[in-house]
Order: C-alpha cells, then structure tokens, then sequence
C-alpha cells in the first residue's frame, strides 16, 4: 500500500458543472435513482452503504429514502451510567470541595473531581460511537455531528461531560426545525455560555466571544457583520449565566440600553439579535455552504448555485433545516458524478464505516474505541478550535494513514481480553449480554463467502466496499490472489498493496487444510482493500 497521502481521484471540476443554478436543486429524476446512486446517498449522509441498506433504499425510493433518514424527530441518545452517576455526586462532591480548607485539601478534592469528569467524558466517547454505529441512527448522527461542527463547543474548555452531553441533546432535539430556534437554544446551552465566556459577559464590560462567533461561524460568515455590529450585539447577550447545568438570565447584569446591530437600532437581546441575523441573506447560504463542505466537496459550490439553494431555504422553507436537508440530498447537484467517490472520510466515519462493513460491534473499551480516533485525528467531543475540524485532505498524512491501517488490522486480531483490566472486562461482558459481543471478523464470518467463485467473491467486494470502480488490473490482482491454491507466504506482500495485511496474517489459520488456505487468503484480501486508498473516500 502507497504510503503517500491519499487524493481523491480526478473528477469533473465542479465550477464546471453541467447544471444551471436552477436545475442543480431540482429532484433527482426517478429514471436516475439507481444503484449507484443508492450507494452514494448512503456513503455521504451517513458512515457506508450495506447492502442491506442500499437494497432497502431501492425499494423504498428516494423520496421516501430521505424521509426515513432525515426524520422530523431525531432519537435521544441517553446519557452514559458514569454521567447518570456524575450528577447525582455533582452536589456532595462539590460542597465537599468548598468545605475543605485551602490548600491540599481543596486541590486533593478537585484532582477527584477531574477524575470523575474524566472517566465520565470517556464513557461518554464510547457510549455516542456505540449509538451512533447503530445503521438505522447513521444519518441521524452524522447529521448531528455535522451541526455541532457549526455550533462548536470542546469538553478541553468545558470540562464537564455533562454539558457536553445536554449541548449534542440540544442539536440532536432540535436539528430538523427551525434554524433560528435552534441558534437561540444554543446561545443558552450551558456548555456554550461556559465555552464562549457568556458567563463572564456583563453590564458595562460586555464579552464579544459569543457575539463574534454567531455571526462568523454560527450564521453569517466572515464579510457579512462590521466590529461595531459585534460590539453592540454583545451587549444583547450580557446576563447570560449557566449553574451546574442550567440556564438562567441575570437580569442586573443585563445592557437593557438600545444598541444598533445591522444599522438597525432597538432595545434589543439576544434572542432579538437572532432574529436580525436570519433577516439577512447571507443567513440564508450559510448553512447550505458548510453542508457542501461537510458532506460533499472540499471545494467551494458556485456562487449562484448556493445562492439560489439559500435564497429557497430562507425565503420558502423559512430555514426549517430538515427540507435544507432532504432538498440537498435529493438534488440533481449532489448526485453529480463530479462528487462521487472522491471525498476523504473523516476518522469518525472511517472507523464506524468500518465496523458496519464488517457488521461488528465496537469494544465498549475507552483506550480501544477511542484510540484509534486520537491516532486518526479526531477525539469527539473534542475538535481542535472553534471552527471545528476542517476534515478534507487535512485528515490525510503519514500518521493518520498508518493509524488508519493500524485500526483495520486490530478488527480482525483476536480480542486478547487479558489485556484489560476488570471494569473494562465487565464492560465487554455487559454488551455481550445485550447481544452486542461481535468485536473482531473471526474465521466464522467468512463462511457465507467461502461458497463464491474467485470472480464472484471478487465483485462483491469491491462493489460493495469501494465507492469508486477500479480498473481491471487492480480487479485482476484480487480476483487472481482468491483464486491461487497453497499456503500464504508471509514474506511477501498481500494482493496489489505493498505493506498491507501484515497483523491479518499474523492472527490468522496456518497451512494444512484448504479451507485454513482459503480463509487466510480472503482475510488479506479483504485487509488489503479496506486499507487501500479508494475505501479511504466516499
């Protein structure tokens, strides 16, 4: 395997796209809605496309495709047991912390603190990756991630997992409705007032972090606000407080004096400053630009192509985010074959990608769910700044590449469970028990493909894993490696991809038998696929 970074394949530019502004957000003609295309929509509004999936998806019909994945209301994801148990010691623990004397006393009760809002944050980790590798939540939760890579928040600064947790349930309740409701939810989300310093922002001395933030990352974007329009929206948002997890508003610290936000001048607050911001057009494209950028192209759409996508959206759909969705991902524009199997997975969708591929469940194990994420890139929870992660080609280098390969090779090793201690132990004996205890592809998953020809075998998975069609060479190479007869020669390299394999072969059947032959030469097939640069994009 390549060890240079991987680009995505050259494609049709999409400055040069065939469709006028107006076509590009028409419906996918029914003659259009396809296999292809099935597998396209799946890959890109959520982690892959199982054929399972894809076939129901044929069946169903686009329209109907996109009302199953984007719902009018998003399933809650429950709070893991550590934060259950958090919020009933939150009080004890920091009365405790107040009641000791200064000095080692009070600093010992705050490292206990931190303790328990650290294994409560990696609980928290597990717990949403688990949820979120559920197939019929995968749009739900990209959808969520991809709106809280706009309202951003970080547990670095937050610190309390618990916050976290109640900002994603803030997005993941109100996601499919109005932008303008949603924006206003959050500026009173705990977490946020905690991470954008409303909390410091009072009368007389007004704190511009959460005003500069909404109108250049939240709504607007850059070009589209003046320093005075930050200012004096900042002002709106003084008295804006949070208390161990709830909102309140603080009425002597509030500016109730008029301020002129927009060259409009009124008593206005925050919530009034909203409004003002999603009176102004640029509102309108803001949100369809970054869904572009999160889900289908690095490069920026044409002008008038988003222009006309924001104006429907504001004008029409009156920013309802669920019909900015369906309308994006049912448009002629996004099926384009200028946008197919070129977009480079982020961690997140790289790993839960890989585990629906495989119909595996993830280690409910911290170390070896998020690890591998850490390695890649991408913790969550924990983006690198307040414009989220940039993703695209950045995710993307000699590193990230080898903990990409290193994460495919760990799910088919046998899961060695001396190596954990005895709550992670209990852990993987809890999911067992709920019927979630598939964690690494063993010999035995391979028994419905043993009965395929090399050919067949060969066409199944590269249609199914790959989101691009690849030469007859590469297609020779796989297919004329399944096929070969004797034992593997762990010396030399696995099919058409110099370095790949090498932990498969290690953990897998030995000689003798040729059935032990066949698995092993499929189990570095199917390695040395997913660890390719084409199973990379999507």
């Amino acid at each position: 395997m390549p060890d240079a970074p991987i680009v995505p394949p050259p494609a049709a530019s999409p400055s040069k796209t065939r469709l006028s502004p107006v076509e590009a957000w028409q419906p996918l003609p029914a003659a259009e809605w396809n296999l292809d295309a099935a597998r396209h929509l799946l890959r890109r509004s959520g982690w892959t496309a199982r054929p399972t999936d894809v076939a129901q998806a044929l069946k169903d019909g686009l329209a109907t495709t996109l009302d199953r994945l984007f719902p009018a209301k998003a399933a809650p994801f429950p709070p893991p047991h550590a934060l259950v148990e958090l919020e009933n010691l939150m009080s004890d623990m920091r009365a405790q912390m107040n009641a000791a004397p200064a000095g080692p006393g009070r600093q010992a009760a705050q490292v206990a603190l931190n303790q328990d809002f650290q294994q409560a944050e990696q609980e928290l980790i597990v717990g949403w990756l688990d949820f979120a590798n559920r197939p019929e939540r995968s749009a739900q939760e990209k959808w969520v991630l991809f709106l809280g890579d706009i309202y951003v928040i970080s547990q670095e600064k937050v610190r309390n997992p618990q916050l976290v947790h109640q900002h994603q349930a803030i997005i993941r309740e109100l996601g499919y409705g109005p932008a303008p409701a949603l924006t206003k939810a959050v500026s009173r989300s705990p977490a946020m007032v905690q991470f954008l310093d409303l909390g410091q922002s009072q009368l007389g001395a007004p704190n511009e972090n959460f005003a500069r933030e909404l109108f250049e990352l939240f709504t607007l974007g850059e070009g589209n606000y003046t320093e005075r329009d930050i200012k004096e929206a900042a002002r709106a948002f003084t008295g804006y407080r949070q208390q161990e997890g709830e909102f309140f508003f603080a009425p002597r610290q509030h500016d109730p004096t008029p301020k002129t936000v927009f060259n409009r001048t009124g008593n206005f607050d925050g919530d009034a400053v909203i409004d003002l911001v999603y009176a102004k057009p640029a509102a309108g494209e803001f949100v369809p630009h970054e869904l572009a950028r999160f889900y289908l192209t690095d490069d920026p759409l044409p002008k008038e192509h988003l222009a006309m996508l924001g104006d429907w959206w504001r004008t029409t759909a009156r920013y309802d985010l669920r019909r900015l969705a369906q309308r994006f991902f049912g448009s002629r524009l996004f099926f384009e074959p200028a946008y197919r199997g070129n977009y480079i997975k982020s961690p997140v969708q790289f790993l839960l990608g890989l585990l629906q591929d495989l119909n595996l469940d993830l280690v409910p194990v911290p170390r070896r769910a998020a690890g591998p994420l850490r390695q890649m890139g991408q913790i969550p929870f924990r983006p690198p700044n307040v414009r989220g992660w940039v993703g695209g080609r950045n995710w993307i280098n000699s590193s990230t590449l080898a903990a990409r390969r290193q994460a495919v090779e760990l799910l088919f090793a046998p899961l060695n469970e001396n190596n954990f201690n005895a709550d992670e132990r209990e852990a993987i004996e809890a999911a067992r028990k709920e019927g979630r205890g598939n964690f690494t592809f063993d010999q035995t998953r391979f028994a419905n493909l043993l009965d395929l020809s090399a050919a067949e075998l060969t066409d199944q998975l590269l249609s199914t894993l790959l989101p691009v069609k690849v030469d007859e060479a590469y297609r020779g190479i796989i297919r004329d490696f399944l096929a070969a007869t004797g034992p593997l020669d762990d010396t030399a390299p696995p099919p058409g991809r110099r370095g790949a394999g090498r932990g498969a072969r290690a953990g897998g059947p030995r000689g003798g038998g040729v059935l032990a032959q066949r698995v092993n030469r499929l189990r570095n097939a199917l390695v040395t696929i997913l660890q390719s640069p084409e199973y990379q994009l999507c």
